[in-house]
């Protein structure tokens, strides 16, 4: 299995779908541009075992993903339509196991799958705290993170990569106006 080259991975669901654009030096970046990218996205969140990663499920996946970026980088009027269309692919089914109640969902295609979960994850992330989904504050980024530091400020998908370019670049432009 290839490992995954993007700069961010580990966010929940929706958004590491999201992220799967992504820039370098200046190009932007495809992870799902065929069946192998696809594979490694899945195995990256887990999916690998229940899911094909064949043409079917990554062009479902891509509609997920064009959905989520209607909703979370346009608006979620715009969005809401799309997000749906996917949701109705699948459902929650209440279960009774040994270990008590839970939940398990149920696809009539499973090459809808990764995107529904993806979908539903994104009403999870605005159940539980919508103004906590940003896109990163550098402006040559596309990513997007879940906000989970404790006062709710992170504005860099990483503080080690584009927060210290916003720093940097800041004073650089300080010394320059010094001059």
């Amino acid at each position: 299995m290839t490992a995954d080259p993007r700069p961010l991975t580990g966010e929940p669901l929706a958004l590491d779908l999201l992220n799967t654009n992504w820039m370098h030096e200046g190009v932007l970046q495809d992870l799902l541009t065929g069946t192998e990218g696809l594979a490694v996205w899945l195995a990256t969140n887990g999916l690998d075992g229940g899911f094909a990663a064949d043409e079917a499920t990554l062009r479902h996946t891509l509609r997920a993903r064009d959905a989520l970026r209607a909703a979370v980088d346009g608006s979620l009027a715009e969005g809401a339509a799309a997000v749906d269309e996917v949701l109705a692919h699948g459902r929650i089914r209440p279960v009774l196991s040994a270990d008590g109640p839970g939940e398990r969902p149920e696809f009539a295609d499973p090459a809808w799958g990764p995107a529904w979960l993806a979908a539903r994850n994104y009403l999870e992330l605005l159940t539980t705290a919508p103004d906590r989904i940003r896109a990163c504050a550098h402006e040559n980024c596309v990513l997007h993170f879940f906000d989970t530091s404790r006062n709710g400020t992170r504005r860099w998908c990483s503080m080690a990569v584009c927060g210290n370019r916003a720093k940097a670049s800041r004073h650089y432009a300080r010394a320059r106006d010094e001059d």
